[in-house]
């Protein structure tokens, strides 16, 4: 699938920042070290996929704290050894309190019209929705792991009780909305010390955070869905005005789907299906796109660049439209994954001019996520993004506990009687694409990012690269990117400015940005049996791989001749 050769037939040339790692019996990539290295940790421990993504969950809700949290929300495609393929739906709800008019939105048109008075679905106790993490990290762990909760959590715990050093990554987030976290006295001490923003390099310790771990390691997920845990969670975000009740979590419950299907040229693509929008949509995209000669048109032309563009808009139109939790809203998930659809809307394509398909209601998700492919030698396969939405979600801390909760309220349409409207237990609707591409019934990739309703964009734009243009793993996930949904067309300023004005000149607004969607990580599978992993330059991210292993089976060291043996 690797061939050079696309560079002789680009618009646009790029130099990977990154390097990919290549092991065999574990690989893992993260957004951030530690995790990654929790997740080598496990492997080294016997343990499979299943048991090192849990721990780099758990991890990683320590050192990225600002993107994911055991109160937010996520779902993992598993690709298992022995051939089942299942998605594990762990997405926040909304509580039984809340109803369609709980908010009262400020405007009826963009771009302020997913918000309410007082910032109050976005900002504070009253955003709070019903938390899936912790609950889906271990019940996934539980059916699928090998290794024991309090061993997989234990990366975290020390990490949260000794503290790790902060990264600028993790600096400029704290920094960019330094005023929210004042707010609340109970972040800004773990923060903001002293009244100000961490620093890169400094220490970040949080020892509460740590205790509530080490009670979760020991009394299990019940602890927070109805146990003591969830009671004094539930009894201060009422008292400050959130909608959570405790029956809330313990009656909270994830949901086991299966995937989503699709073919390109010959690839299999497996992704995740409604409340999640990125596996019918990503699908729904390379059908329009599989009529035209993409690697003949060459990487980041003009050409290449508007067929993605038009492609996009039509599957942001049809989302808008129809997607959302299944439970709620009727999902023609087959009508629109199928290639008569794509027949259907290809003709409204036109190559010589841009074409409008309006946004008229836009799920504003976060971009502020994490996710982490793993995979292992036996053939366990574990992608999956998971956030508390915003930046430090609620941008609040539950006082005690360290735990920052989720502020998934605000993906609810503050305008009651649309698809995607406030209603008691709704599962918010997410751009999540966490996608395995197959090969004849073996998995040749597995990818994923953070970046919300610009996910898919990417996500499209890597299997294009790797099956189209032929890029190596790396190049695959560095590649400039680009994403539009009917208004303007963000491209990246790696896409060189002669190749954006042409793009213009078709009709489209450009708003030329340093990045699109947030850090890929991706895991090629060769057929030697050996797996490259590669993370972008758009996050902390680190590929870690396992190889070596055990001695041989039957050997022994002896420093001295063995009686009775002739040399």
């Amino acid at each position: 699938m690797t061939n050079s050769g696309w560079r002789g037939r680009a618009g646009t040339l790029f130099q990977c920042e990154k390097t990919p790692v290549t092991a065999s019996r574990g690989m893992a990539v993260t957004n951030h070290p530690l995790a990654s290295a929790a997740s080598a940790e496990m492997f080294a421990m016997g343990g499979n996929a299943i048991d090192a993504a849990i721990s780099a969950l758990f991890t990683l809700t320590v050192v990225e704290p600002m993107m994911v949290g055991i109160f937010g929300g996520g779902t993992a495609v598993l690709h298992l050894a022995d051939g089942r393929e299942t998605v594990i739906d762990g997405l926040a709800t909304a509580p039984m309190a809340a109803k369609p008019d709980s908010f009262k939105p400020i405007s009826d048109v963009w771009p302020d019209y997913m918000e309410s008075e007082g910032r109050r679905n976005r900002v504070g106790p009253a955003s709070v929705a019903v938390p899936g993490n912790l609950k889906a990290w271990c019940e996934t762990l539980e059916r699928f792991g090998t290794l024991p909760l309090e061993t997989v959590m234990e990366p975290a715990i020390r990490h949260a009780a000794r503290g790790f050093r902060v990264t600028n990554y993790l600096a400029s987030c704290i920094e960019e909305i330094s005023d929210d976290l004042k707010l609340d006295p109970a972040i800004a001490a773990v923060f903001l010390p002293g009244g100000q923003p961490l620093e890169e390099g400094a220490l970040l310790v949080q020892a509460d955070y740590a205790q509530t771990l080490r009670e979760i390691a020991e009394k299990g997920p019940d602890h927070l869905y109805g146990g003591d845990l969830g009671k004094r969670i539930a009894d201060y975000l009422q008292q400050a005005g959130s909608y959570v009740a405790l029956e809330d979590l313990a009656n909270y419950r994830t949901v086991e789907r299966q995937p989503v299907r699709g073919i390109y040229r010959g690839v299999e693509i497996v992704g995740p299906p409604p409340p999640c929008s990125g596996g019918v949509h990503i699908v729904q995209m390379l059908n329009l796109l599989e009529a035209y000669d993409i690697a003949g048109m060459g990487f980041g032309t003009t050409e290449t660049l508007h067929l993605m563009a038009e492609a996009l808009k039509i599957a942001a139109a049809d989302r808008r439209a129809t997607t959302a939790d299944p439970a709620f809203v009727d999902v023609p998930v087959e009508r629109l994954i199928s290639k008569d659809y794509a027949d259907e809307r290809r003709p409204e394509i036109r190559t010589d001019r841009a074409s409008a398909f309006e946004a008229k209601i836009l799920n504003v998700e976060s971009a502020n996520t994490t996710h982490l492919t793993v995979a292992d030698a036996a053939g366990n396969i574990v992608t999956s993004p998971q956030t508390i939405n915003s930046l430090f979600g609620a941008r609040i801390m539950i006082p005690g506990t360290g735990i920052i909760p989720t502020n998934y309220m605000y993906l609810f349409d503050p305008h009651p009687g649309n698809a995607l409207s406030l209603l008691p237990g709704k599962r918010i609707t997410s751009g999540i694409s966490a996608t395995i591409g197959k090969r004849d019934g073996k998995p040749i990739f597995a990818v994923g990012l953070p970046g919300a309703h610009r996910i898919p964009s990417a996500v499209f734009q890597f299997i294009l690269n790797r099956v189209d243009h032929g890029m190596s793993l790396q190049e695959a996930v560095e590649a400039p990117r680009l994403f539009t949904q009917g208004q303007e067309v963000e491209i990246e300023t790696a896409v060189p400015q002669d190749v954006r004005e042409r793009f213009a000149a078709l009709g489209h607004t450009v708003i030329a940005t340093d990045h699109v969607a947030g850090g890929m990580g991706a895991i090629a599978f060769n057929a030697d049996g050996t797996m490259e992993g590669a993370s972008c330059w758009r996050a902390d991210g680190v590929p870690m791989g396992v190889g070596g292993g055990l001695a041989r089976r039957g050997t022994s060291f002896w420093p001295d001749p063995r009686r009775g043996r002739k040399y």
